[in-house]
């Protein structure tokens, strides 16, 4: 069984309840949703959250768009997730941050394809060359499984550690990746007010009909001013993210 994980809580701080802000209507996770459910290779969609009674509008929402969801650790992204493969019996899953609205089934559907092609003989997938917020990773649930039998934390919001760095883990870029994806002058992940602003632009500008990664870009491209909404936000993104990045594993 392959799956899309969906990883999202309301408990944010920098923009609060950034999961359940509107554009155009709808909220910025179900943007998320009906975009990964154009996704061509996936057995079933999963929303996985916290237990938090304040989580709960989330469940409503996966129910009212016909995807699953599970529940469990508020900060053990890793446990969460290993308890969704366990009870859908997933064996290879994509996560889709519930920050990055433009998260790209093509990409995801990439993934997927690279796995299958190894026999399932690969644990983690990641792409350091693609669009900020288009890709995050694709996950073996075994491999998974060893992780959260090691590691000796349950804050792992920066869980990539644990398979890029210990060596235990067979682990490949994602390949066959058209050139047009490849830019590091556009952020598309929501953190930060203005990162707001950049996404509520884009979907105000196409309005109700599905539109493309590709159409996105063109559309950045033609009027540049619109990337420059939210790239300032990036640096302090990263550097946040290398800050809170640790491998604490069992002795």
């Amino acid at each position: 069984m392959k799956a899309i994980f969906i990883t999202v809580r309301t408990g944010s701080k920098r923009l609060a309840n950034k999961c359940l802000l509107k554009i155009n209507g709808t909220t910025t996770i179900e943007h998320l949703i009906r975009r990964v459910k154009k996704s061509k290779k996936t057995d079933l969609i999963v929303l996985c959250t916290s237990n938090n009674k304040e989580d709960d509008v989330l469940c409503d929402i996966a129910v009212a768009n016909n995807i699953d969801y599970y529940r469990g650790s508020s900060k053990d992204k890793l446990e969460r997730w290993n308890g969704a493969c366990n009870k859908y019996q997933v064996n290879f899953f994509v996560t889709a941050d519930g920050d990055d609205l433009f998260c790209d089934p093509e990409l995801i559907d990439l993934a997927f394809n690279q796995y299958d092609k190894s026999d399932g003989g690969i644990d983690f997938i990641k792409s350091n060359d693609v669009i900020c917020g288009s890709f995050t990773y694709a996950i073996k649930s075994d491999a998974l499984k060893k992780v959260c039998s090691l590691k000796d934390t349950d804050d792992t919001e920066m869980m990539w550690v644990y398979f890029t760095e210990t060596g235990l883990f067979r682990v490949e870029d994602l390949q066959d990746v058209d050139h047009v994806y490849c830019r590091d002058d556009i952020r598309m992940t929501l953190d930060y007010d203005d990162d707001y602003k950049f996404f509520k632009k884009i979907i105000e500008h196409f309005g109700d009909r599905e539109f493309s990664l590709k159409e996105i870009i063109e559309y950045i491209d033609l009027n540049p001013d619109v990337k420059k909404i939210n790239y300032h936000c990036h640096q302090e993104w990263k550097n946040n993210q290398k800050m809170k990045t640790k491998l604490l594993l069992k002795s």
